[in-house]
Parts: C-alpha cells; sequence; structure tokens
C-alpha cells in the first residue's frame, strides 16, 4: 500500500511541477506549485518525518505560495505580456548564468555527497524520547545537511531578488507610460 500511495503523491508531484512549468498563465501556475508542495508534503508523511511534512504545508505551501500570488496580482502578471521574441541576448546571458549556477551548485553537492559518508542509525527510540524528533531534526539540518540548507536558502534569496527587480521595472514602465 505505501508503495502505491508513493506512486500516487510521486506522480501528482512531478505532473504539478510540470504544469508550473508549462503553463502560460501565472496563477495557475502559482496553484499547481501548491499541489506540487502538497504532494511532497505527503511524501514527507509516507518516510514517517510528520515534523518535516508540518513544516512543508506551512512554510512552502502556505507561507510561499501565498507571497507569489500577492506579487503576481501585485504586479499584475496574470494580464499576461505579448514577448514579441524569446531569443535575446539577454535571455542568452540568463541562461548562461543559470548553467554556470547549476555546474557550481552540483559538483558542490556531488563533492558533498562523496566526500562525506553520513553515519546511518545513529537515531534511536530512545535517543527521541530523550531530546525530542524536532531537535534531532535541527540538529541534523544544522551539521550533517547544512549544504543543501544553505542551496535552498540562496535559491530563494534569487527569487525574492528576481521579484524586486521585477516589481522596480514594473514601476519604471508605469512612470514611463505616465510622463
Amino acid at each position: 500500500m505505501e508503495a502505491i500511495l508513493f506512486f500516487i503523491f510521486g506522480g501528482l508531484a512531478v505532473i504539478g511541477a510540470l504544469a508550473m512549468v508549462f503553463n502560460k498563465n501565472a496563477v495557475h501556475s502559482a496553484l499547481f506549485l501548491l499541489l506540487t508542495m502538497s504532494m511532497i508534503a505527503a511524501l514527507y508523511v509516507l518516510l514517517n518525518a510528520q515534523f518535516i511534512a508540518v513544516a512543508q504545508v506551512l512554510v512552502y505551501a502556505g507561507a510561499i505560495v501565498v507571497l507569489i500570488l500577492f506579487v503576481v496580482m501585485l504586479l499584475g502578471a496574470e494580464l499576461g505580456e505579448k514577448i514579441p521574441q524569446w531569443l535575446t541576448v539577454r535571455n542568452g546571458v540568463m541562461v548562461l548564468l543559470a548553467l554556470i549556477f547549476l555546474t557550481i551548485s552540483g559538483t558542490a553537492v556531488y563533492d558533498w555527497l562523496y566526500s562525506t559518508q553520513p553515519v546511518a542509525g545513529t537515531v534511536t527510540d530512545e535517543l527521541i524520547a530523550q531530546q525530542g524528533s524536532a531537535e534531532l531534526v535541527g540538529q541534523s539540518l544544522f551539521t550533517q545537511y547544512l549544504l543543501p540548507f544553505e542551496l535552498a536558502s540562496i535559491l530563494l534569496l534569487v527569487g525574492i531578488v528576481g521579484v524586486v527587480m521585477l516589481g522596480g521595472w514594473r514601476f519604471v514602465q508605469h512612470r514611463e507610460r505616465g510622463k
């Protein structure tokens, strides 16, 4: 039964992610992101990581998606702007920078995975009863899994900077039209 649920939740997460990327409507993309994050939380429940599942729902499926929807509505992206041409110098530079970032990130993750061997089986029921599962999650998050945690924070920072840049660009365009 667990394997069937895994394939259902995993399949819905992949379908939601693909629909989010390929959807032309920004609001629908944000809702598909909500579906994807909810299915990932369900996968965490299957892994018996209820704390991480609740954090996933509260932080990502709740706060981040609401923030994205707020920004989409603020910028008016749901109206859809006509893009005359995709192949521009600016987009080429962005693709190049993205490939460089992914190469550096992938190399760091690869080195981290194969340079340190995680210790398996060190968390016992007695240790969980003594320290609590949330404390153990925090300890492993900031020691053993520090690199993925930092990469996720960099990814969120890039998203915030992108939203600020889009907001500023939209503000400048609006001001120029008003003159």
